[in-house]
């Protein structure tokens, strides 16, 4: 009982530190991708208090510049790719999972993965990894990418199916010169097109 109790203390406290942290701009966003999150949580089955526990830490570190992310993946080993020294607001995703973890006391590892996965996706994505991805792509204060409507129509009935469209989209936004592509984007896209490929035959 004792246990239970603490959990919705857990959720506020994290709520309450990332009201802190964020600017009201990126603490909505983060407020509608914990909801949102659980809301998908509730429909397929996963931990509604995990899923809200990565949807509010998903962005722990979007409030960080360029150089605190570059420097806290150097003092503690965190890999970055080429296009992530050159494009530091790339970490935002890496460097909020060993936050959440160092200082916010996360222990799950699904629920770091989510927050590590969250931009990007990767192949074999987790239930919760996919929840967290969709949600943060959908969450109801988005409003200027493509095929919203769509997609959050299409979340609450097939989330691989929903994964796909959102890595297409995005992956078409960046391709006609809006960005640099991340690989990892690209080979999630093309390991949920080739599964989505093999359940059609």
């Amino acid at each position: 009982m004792n246990a239970d109790k603490k959990k919705p203390d857990q959720l506020r406290k994290l709520r309450k530190e990332m009201e802190k942290i964020q600017d009201a701009r990126r603490f909505e966003h983060t407020l509608g991708v914990e909801f949102t999150s659980a809301a998908l949580a509730m429909r397929y089955g996963a931990s509604v208090r995990d899923a809200q526990t990565a949807g509010l830490l998903h962005d722990c570190a979007k409030c960080l510049t360029d150089r605190e992310r570059v420097s806290i993946c150097k003092k503690n080993n965190i890999s970055m790719t080429e296009l992530e020294m050159e494009n530091p607001f790339l970490l935002h995703a890496k460097v909020g999972a060993f936050l959440a973890r160092e200082q916010y006391g996360v222990t799950d590892q699904d629920i770091l993965d989510a927050i590590h996965n969250h931009t990007t996706g990767r192949p074999g994505m987790s239930l919760l990894e996919k929840i967290v991805f969709i949600a943060d792509y959908m969450e109801p204060g988005r409003s200027h990418a493509p095929n919203l409507e769509e997609i959050r129509g299409m979340a609450f009935a097939d989330l691989d199916r929903t994964l796909l469209k959102i890595l297409g989209d995005t992956l078409d936004y960046l391709d006609g010169g809006n960005g640099d592509v991340d690989p990892m984007t690209r080979k999630t896209w093309e390991y949920y097109k080739e599964k989505a490929a093999h359940a059609a035959e």
